[in-house]
């Protein structure tokens, strides 16, 4: 072995090490900076979803980067073992309008499901027309969780209109699509079918004029938070509690101090984390800013959750660790 090699590898090693060091222990996030990547550059994952696949998490969320093609829509894709230190993997989607949306096209919230029985991944994501008249979901398929998705087809869930939509993995692994109903008045729970290719079955209508909806299990009580109709500006974030997640749901509640307006957030996903001593709850919320997309931020906090009851602390600097579930 020559001298360069021997140098090489303990590079290698070296860095083998510290990807071990970040991967162990508490990690450190801060809600509301900007979140580097392994490249340095702000994570482009705006209203986005996460899935767990053995020890590695990935980040699925809307690439708004500066000097992207004005006329494609895109969505990116992140991994991390901790949470906190996130790797790109891929413009898993570069697309154009698939021939009736028009050029100022919309796709927004994009989240990924893994079908484990048809081995695919398949991605759901708001489409619509420049007038936001359409209110529907588009479906694409990939055979690897970062590749290059297909786009398969765009509808109206169940005949309805849908608007923001959510994603829920249950603890028996049923997989659930929530979206907003603007005629109804309220947004739907509802079970994808066995392909994940289509949505089947209309499990609830949550009777709260809400978008941006997201549901955890947590203890034996199935929590939903929502955010009200008012656009890009913040608004109280709201959540409810049931017991089956066809209901009856509580009355409605604040998450935050109302006058907050949610830390100028809105949600997006409670990510649960459960580790060897205890599980956590994570409100996932995007920091919108409409002139600066690209700069747009993210506000994760643990939320404080149990016995029929959520909140959402001050937003500050936090730690969490993934092996144990302690978020402190």
């Amino acid at each position: 072995m020559t001298p360069f090699s021997k140098k090489r590898n303990l590079c290698a090693a070296a860095l083998l090490g510290i990807a071990a060091a970040l991967a162990a222990g508490p990690q450190t996030v801060k809600p509301g900076e900007v979140w580097p990547d392994d490249r340095g550059q702000h994570v482009q994952a705006h209203g986005g979803g996460i899935i767990r696949l053995g020890d590695t998490y990935y980040w699925f969320g809307e690439d708004r980067s500066q000097g992207l093609d004005p006329a494609r829509r895109y969505v990116a894709c992140y991994s991390s073992k901790d949470l906190a230190h996130w790797t790109f993997r891929n413009q898993i989607m570069k697309q154009a309008d698939p021939g009736d949306l028009g050029a100022r096209f919309v796709l927004e919230r994009p989240k990924v499901f893994y079908n484990a029985k048809t081995r695919k991944y398949i991605m759901y994501m708001h489409i619509d027309d420049a007038r936001y008249a359409l209110a529907r979901v588009g479906v694409a398929v990939s055979d690897t969780v970062d590749g290059d998705y297909k786009f398969l087809r765009s509808f109206r869930p169940l005949g309805q209109e849908s608007r923001d939509i959510g994603q829920f993995i249950d603890d028996d692994g049923a997989a659930y699509l929530i979206f907003e109903d603007r005629p109804a008045k309220g947004f739907h729970i509802a079970r994808l079918s066995d392909d994940y290719l289509d949505v089947e079955k209309d499990v609830c209508l949550i009777h709260a004029p809400l978008e941006g909806g997201a549901v955890v299990h947590y203890k034996g009580l199935y929590y939903a938070v929502g955010s009200a109709l008012t656009g890009w500006n913040p608004n109280p974030n709201k959540y409810a509690t049931a017991e089956r997640l066809e209901g009856p749901w509580s009355e409605f509640k604040d998450i935050a101090p109302p006058e907050t307006r949610t830390y100028g957030s809105q949600s997006t996903m409670l990510l649960k984390v459960v580790g060897s001593k205890t599980t956590a709850v994570i409100f996932m919320g995007d920091v919108w800013k409409p002139r600066t997309q690209w700069d747009s931020r993210y506000l994760w906090m643990p939320v404080e959750i149990g016995d029929g009851k959520l909140w959402l602390p001050e937003p500050r600097e936090w730690t969490l660790d993934v092996a144990t579930g302690e978020a402190r």
